[in-house]
């Protein structure tokens, strides 16, 4: 089936419809190089995985092709920087870069020993991104997880098995919130006014304004949370 910039979209339609109604393995497979890496495909990554179905790599060229090419993100242009910095004020100066720069895809590599901490970080300075980590790709215990840097902060921190296999992190900061940076400081000057008034840890003040407060959502105020942490 001929898969290309022309017909992409209904391509897309017709083929995740066949998976899902005559339960069908698929192939995406390019003339040349990788799909998805300046080629098309990344349409129908994307589709499946809102639809719920398994994407899975065939051995590429390196660990940042081959994650890209099942990330169901825009990769027509990205960045790869290697491994994310340790220092806090090389890591602060690489996001503010990442945040204003021209493009919007970036790629680092992370031991499993620091994803949870990185995946905190990002959490706490960029939470609108989304991100795919890809640990142990075209191996027995592949894994991929795609979303929300927040949600995926959540489902890792606490999973042992998050700590094997190295990582392929790509993470896309497009879609940034008008007044983003006003709405968390904000939030904060509200969970540290909860804390003292109730005489509360943070977490606690988290679920008292979530019981009592029906403008600020629960994640808004762990992004917040966050930001109180690495200010203290």
């Amino acid at each position: 089936i001929s898969n290309h910039k022309f017909n992409e979209k209904e391509r897309t339609e017709q083929i995740i419809e066949r998976m899902q109604k005559e339960d069908l393995d698929v192939a995406l497979v390019s003339d040349a190089g990788t799909p998805c890496i300046s080629d098309p495909g990344y349409e129908i990554v994307k589709a499946a995985r809102e639809n719920g179905i398994v994407v899975t790599a065939v051995p590429g060229c390196s660990a940042v092709i081959t994650a890209l090419s099942v990330s169901g993100m825009d990769t027509s242009s990205f960045v790869f920087k290697g491994f994310f910095p340790r220092e806090n004020k090389k890591k602060d100066a690489l996001v503010q870069r990442m945040i204003q720069g021209d493009e919007h895809l970036y790629v680092f590599y992370e031991s499993p020993k620091r994803i949870v901490e990185l995946t905190e970080y990002f959490a706490s300075k960029i939470p609108w991104a989304n991100v795919c980590l890809c640990s142990d790709l075209t191996k027995l215990h592949e894994k991929i997880l795609a979303g929300n840097i927040l949600d995926i902060y959540h489902r890792i921190k606490d999973d042992p098995e998050s700590e094997l296999g190295e990582y392929t992190v790509i993470v896309d900061v497009s879609g940034k919130p008008k007044e983003e940076e006003e709405e968390s400081f904000s939030l904060e000057a509200l969970l540290v006014d909860t804390m003292i008034k109730n005489r509360c840890t943070l977490k606690e003040a988290i679920g008292i304004l979530t019981k009592n407060r029906e403008d600020v959502s629960k994640n808004d105020l762990y992004k917040a949370s966050l930001n109180l942490k690495n200010l203290l």
